[in-house]
């Protein structure tokens, strides 16, 4: 949603203003605000039930985003709020208003998106596409809204076969490749520049320093994750050798990170990450400047170097990174906190660790999934490309 909705007027907007506080910890001030001028009784009451049982933070912030915006589209092009359960031919529209052919609707104005409804859509700040959407945002959105009708006790109509082959046969027309997440990977030569702005002792450094070693030799670890790191999920090791192969080489700090709830496990999941050597160095360099003895590893600081007791936000993570990416001389626009996963398996490839290790580092549970950054690198060595 953009933020040049209105602030909620009415006094039912307002009462849902007030519940969606009871989301503080989930969603930011200004988004609650918005969300109450779009979402309805029913809707709130949802998410602070999904709220109660647990669900993510990160997912949670997911499905009241497309949830506001399905409810936004659904008022403009039918006039009417989102029914539950809604019908097939709802979701049909939903995919024929956000997928068509630009050189079909170049000869049919009808194709595609009504130009009244992207109209009063763009009016309300909520479209920001010229064009027809991705097909990973549909298909996202499609599975919030599928997830939701769970939740409410219906079944709905995402599984049906006129669906999928809307589905399919809209992709095919949309002909958009996937972008990924961050188009530079940060592999070990573009952490290195980063790490290079890190350079002073300075409580900012220091940090930012532990964000990116901890980040990338973690396996990769989500910014969500960073975010979430707290004194109590570390725990020191024995020493380990730098050469596995040789008992008798130089021996390094070693650590473990629980992880917890992680986007693909439950809190319940003993799941955790092995870190050794410089990692484990700035990590403890940095709590001890900092003096941070419990709680959130990564926190804010102000202007005036006065650390902040909270943790910092995933988004923050995110820009701390791209901000590091602009200092090393690299295009902050093409470098995110995602860019250190991709990174990781990325060089992990290029140093020829098998990729069972590198999964099990990473914690990615879709062996397809992290073959690709493997594929990627072994197509480039490869004798194929140089025939």
């Amino acid at each position: 949603m953009d933020h040049d909705l209105p602030r909620p007027t009415s006094d039912s907007e307002a009462q849902r203003a007030l519940a969606l506080d009871a989301l503080a910890a989930i969603l930011p001030a200004d988004r609650r605000d918005r969300l109450a001028t779009v979402l309805s009784d029913e809707d709130v009451a949802t998410l602070r039930h999904l709220a109660k049982r647990g669900i993510g933070d990160n997912t949670l912030r997911a499905l009241a985003s497309d949830l506001a915006y399905l409810e936004a589209w659904c008022r403009v092009a039918v006039g009417a709020p989102l029914p539950w359960p809604s019908p097939e031919s709802l979701v049909l529209k939903f995919v024929a208003h956000h997928l068509w052919d630009p050189v079909e609707r170049a000869v049919d104005p009808d194709h595609g998106m009504p130009e009244e409804v992207a109209s009063r859509l763009r009016v309300d700040g909520v479209l920001r596409s010229a064009g027809p959407h991705a097909p990973q945002t549909v298909q996202r959105r499609l599975a919030s809204w599928s997830t939701l009708h769970r939740w409410k006790g219906f079944d709905g109509p995402f599984g049906s076969p006129s669906l999928k082959t809307a589905m399919r046969l809209a992709v095919r027309a949309a002909d958009r490749s996937p972008r990924r997440k961050s188009a530079t990977a940060v592999t070990r030569d573009v952490l290195d520049a980063m790490l290079a702005t890190c350079s002073t002792t300075s409580l900012v450094d220091l940090r930012d320093r532990a964000i990116l070693l901890v980040g990338f030799a973690s396996g990769g670890r989500r910014r969500s994750e960073l975010a979430g790191l707290r004194v109590e999920y570390l725990h020191d090791e024995e020493l380990v050798p730098a050469d596995p192969t040789d008992p008798a080489s130089e021996l390094l700090p070693c650590m473990t990170i629980r992880l917890g709830r992680t986007k693909t496990s439950s809190a319940d999941d003993d799941r955790f990450a092995v870190i050794a050597g410089h990692p484990v160095e700035a990590l403890k360099a940095r709590l001890a400047a900092a003096r941070i003895e419990a709680g959130p590893v990564f926190r804010g600081i102000d202007r005036w170097g006065n650390l902040d007791g909270g943790a910092l936000t995933a988004q923050t993570i995110n820009a701390i990174v791209k901000k590091r990416a602009g200092l090393a001389g690299l295009d902050a626009e093409k470098v995110s906190a995602h860019g250190l996963r991709s990174g990781y398996l990325t060089e992990a490839a290029r140093q020829g660790v098998s990729l069972p290790e590198a999964m099990a580092q990473s914690q990615h549970r879709s062996v397809q999934q992290a073959a690709r950054y493997y594929d990627d690198v072994g197509r480039r060595s490869g004798k194929a490309v140089r025939l």
